[in-house]
């Protein structure tokens, strides 16, 4: 019987690429960047291509960018207004609040799991509307501790007061999220992502946030 769910926030519950994209275009809209020589839909192709999926951090993405389209602006100015308003843009995927319902619904226990700066990932979390649903949330800069380590999940669940056996953790990335969770004990779920070769080693696969209700009974 399962007992407690845990989740990964980006591409998991957090459409980070549709985020991402409504957010570049809006700040290109308000801080008028289509005063430098760019279209803004080049600027926005080439954002994404320099985020890397979240892991270039936006100093270096900012920099470039300034470099290559000669910006009007400074890039620390750029990075302040991603840090402070990015959460305004945050989009969740289809039935994330369906899913948390139902899970809280049957009584399973919540917990999140997310590398990241904690500030700017808990402004993202309340900005998707879903940090009451969560009994735990836990992020890499406040826990001293990055996925794949094994300790994050095991301290995770300590807190929960749950056993590994007994919880699932669902995520899109095949190492940092599903191997490592499996590697403690834990059911690892993945979210399907068409960037990662689906060739790995899961306990179960979905594409829609309820199908994670299909595993409960696993």
């Amino acid at each position: 019987m399962i007992t407690t769910v845990v989740f990964d926030l980006d591409g998991t519950l957090l459409d980070r690429d549709t985020s991402l994209i409504r957010f570049v275009q809006d700040q290109y809209d308000r801080l008028l960047l289509h005063d430098a020589a760019v279209d803004r839909e080049v600027y926005v192709r080439r954002f994404v291509e320099l985020d890397r999926r979240g892991y270039v951090w936006k100093d270096q993405v900012y920099r470039q960018l300034i470099e290559e389209f000669a910006l009007p602006l400074p890039w620390d100015t750029l990075l302040t207004d991603y840090i402070s308003e990015f959460h305004q843009h945050c989009v969740g995927f289809p039935n994330l609040y369906a899913a948390l319902d139902s899970l809280k619904g049957k009584g399973i226990k919540l917990g999140l799991i997310s590398n990241g700066y904690g500030e700017f990932q808990y402004n993202n979390i309340k900005g998707l509307g879903i940090e009451p649903y969560f009994d735990i949330i836990a992020i890499s800069e406040w826990e001293g501790l990055r996925k794949p380590d094994p300790r994050i999940f095991a301290n995770t669940l300590s807190r929960l007061k749950s056993k590994a056996e007994e919880s699932i953790y669902v995520g899109d990335h095949p190492d940092n999220d599903v191997t490592a969770s499996r590697r403690i004990g834990m059911k690892g779920i993945w979210k399907r992502d068409p960037y990662y070769d689906p060739d790995f080693a899961k306990d179960g696969e979905i594409t829609d946030l309820l199908e994670i209700m299909n595993y409960l009974q696993n």
